[in-house]
């Protein structure tokens, strides 16, 4: 099963991507450059919107337009105009920056950070964003990565790329605060998990760093169920279409005749099944 490179431009490091099922778009970033892309498959057309500081993800808005979290600040741009307006900021360290983020149900951003320009153990946390006030929900984390809710959203699944495993925490969808209640994914072999997203079955599908592939686990068992390899070791993050098909962000890498890393690429629903 062979994944279909969709977009390369030489980036270091893709990241963020989510999927806007409405206006059928998909929205990736380039977290060093910081640039926050937009791309439509229908016409095979990608733009592009450059922020002043490192973007780590965005949030869906409206048709064309998203919440995009910068270093600097929360932006929201226009793909119809390709203009970024600044919205607010959380407030962080330094030698911080944001890494991956969620929106839940009731519209509430959630965010995790990270050391910026160095990894610095454990000064990472989660943030809550919600009608122009914030709060941390999760702290002491060093690579704040892939976040995901289940279901019923009850249940916010995290990941700390360090610790090689996903978290469990139950999810108060009134509050907004969550309750640490264990690991339910632990990670063996070459790779460290990344971003993440859910699907229809309840499943996780998770980026692997260093592993060169996206997993499929089942969050209640505990159990790996199927692997889909990509061309490149450092892979980031994922998100499904209106289609099933799930596109994949990655990274540039060390590893000599490694090309594609950085690239963003696609697996096709019928090759899903």
């Amino acid at each position: 099963m062979q994944a279909q490179l969709i977009f390369y431009a030489d980036n270091e490091l893709l990241e963020g991507p989510i999927f806007d099922h409405v206006n059928s778009l998909l929205y990736f970033v380039s977290i060093f450059d910081g640039l926050v892309y937009c791309y439509e498959p229908a016409a095979k057309k990608i733009l592009s919107v450059k922020l002043d500081s490192p973007v780590s993800n965005v949030y869906l808005k409206d048709h064309r337009k998203v919440m995009a979290a910068s270093k600097n600040g929360f932006y929201e741009i226009n793909f119809n105009t390709l203009k970024a307006t600044f919205a607010f900021q959380i407030e962080i360290e330094n030698d911080m920056r944001f890494n991956d983020g969620i929106e839940d149900v009731q519209g509430r951003l959630l965010i995790g950070t990270m050391g910026y320009p160095e990894v610095l153990p454990k000064r990472g946390k989660v943030f809550s964003f919600y009608k122009g006030k914030y709060k941390m929900i999760i702290e002491n984390t060093t690579i704040s990565n892939g976040l995901a809710f289940s279901q019923d959203n009850s249940l916010l699944y995290f990941i700390d790329t360090p610790s090689r495993k996903v978290a469990q925490y139950s999810y108060n969808i009134d509050t907004g605060d969550v309750k640490f209640e264990g690991y339910i994914i632990e990670f063996k072999e070459n790779g460290s998990p990344d971003g993440m997203c859910r699907d229809k079955d309840g499943n996780l599908w998770i980026a692997e760093w260093g592993g060169a592939c996206v997993s499929l686990w089942n969050p209640f068992s505990g159990k790996k169920l199927r692997v889909l390899e990509l061309p490149c070791p450092n892979v980031t993050s994922c998100t499904f279409d209106n289609k099933g098909g799930l596109y994949v962000t990655t990274a540039k890498s060390n590893e000599q005749n490694n090309n594609l890393g950085g690239g963003l690429f696609y697996f096709e629903n019928n090759k899903l099944q």
